[in-house]
């Protein structure tokens, strides 16, 4: 579930807001939340962002007996009571089980809004030709263009990072090892751009922003390998501009 343009120069950004329908889908029995990834798009002086022009996905599981319907019609009500005024939300929504000729139009879309300008009549084109529902919910609606872009580059498996995951945002900051890292958190690896990994009991310092990058379709903690001094550990998780920069 892609959104996108909830908000205003004075309110909380996409992925706040994000993170609140997450809430609000769970509290109303509808769906179970899988994680939430934040996506950077074009930044150019001809794109009316808020800020940074990032756009945010949301990955769902709905309960037993709940259609997409019914998620849709929560998630557009979500975003027309709480969307920031003079924002212009968009809601795009997908099934796992997306065809792959579908899924590969969704992902080319996706690259493209982070490289090019696109507009809304191509971004519903696209939508309509692959079966991928696209809705906008107030102002001109131009947010149906980062919502479909979100669900296409988290579909492709290798783009942006989690703004939320299950553990990441109650992980206190400070020294852990790299076994007990990987216990607390629910990522599949740890590791260096580069592919470096700490060995077994190794001890990682954890700084207050955790936020696993998506890679291959995986939850990847970015770490840094650093000179090691005198009683400081050696490895560190990745700063906020190194994983931004991802």
């Amino acid at each position: 579930m892609g959104v996108d343009d909830t908000d205003n120069d004075s309110s909380p950004g996409t992925g706040y807001l994000a993170q609140r329908l997450l809430e609000a889908l769970a509290a109303e029995g509808l769906a179970a939340p899988c994680g939430a990834t934040r996506h950077q798009l074009l930044v150019d002086p001809r794109v009316p962002y808020t800020s940074h022009n990032l756009s945010a996905c949301l990955a769902i599981a709905t309960r037993p007996g709940v259609g997409m319907d019914m998620v849709e019609a929560s998630a557009a009500r979500f975003l027309r009571e709480h969307s920031a005024a003079g924002s212009d939300p968009g809601l795009a929504m997908v099934s796992r089980d997306l065809a792959d000729g579908h899924r590969d139009a969704a992902v080319a879309f996706g690259r493209l809004a982070k490289t090019d300008l696109l507009d809304q009549t191509t971004a519903r084109s696209v939508a309509d030709a692959h079966g991928i529902r696209l809705s906008g919910h107030g102002g001109t609606e131009d947010g149906v263009i980062g919502a479909l872009a979100a669900v296409g580059l988290h579909l492709s498996r290798t783009d942006g990072f989690f703004l939320w995951l299950d553990g990441i945002r109650s992980l206190r900051a400070g020294r852990y090892s790299v076994d007990d890292l990987l216990r607390a958190l629910p990522v599949d690896d740890a590791r260096t751009a580069s592919g470096e990994r700490p060995c077994a009991g190794e001890i990682v310092e954890v700084s207050p922003w955790v936020r696993p990058l998506l890679v291959d379709g995986r939850a990847v903690l970015l770490l840094e390998h650093v000179e090691p001094r005198w009683d400081e550990p050696s490895w560190r998780t990745a700063s906020r501009d190194l994983v931004r920069q991802r």
